[in-house]
């Protein structure tokens, strides 16, 4: 293989330079706020655990433990 004869130069506007994009803030939720599951559809929220570490919901006489972080599930 041959190597180029020129050496490479710096480009500032280089993709590889962009600092990495900040996490999305965890959503915070409330006792009797309306969710929305990919999933499991529509729910309403019965109880928190701990610090937002996980909610319990109830999706239409069935009920799901969602753990944190809440990919999956949207406040209404």
């Amino acid at each position: 293989m041959k190597q180029s004869a020129g050496s490479r130069r710096h480009l500032p506007s280089s993709p590889f330079n962009r600092p990495a994009q900040a996490a999305p803030p965890v959503e915070c939720f409330d006792v009797g706020d309306r969710v929305s599951h990919d999933q499991f559809g529509l729910g309403r929220v019965l109880a928190v655990e701990g610090d937002n570490d996980a909610v319990l919901i109830d999706f239409s006489g069935r009920q799901g433990r969602i753990l944190n972080p809440y990919s999956k599930l949207t406040k209404l």
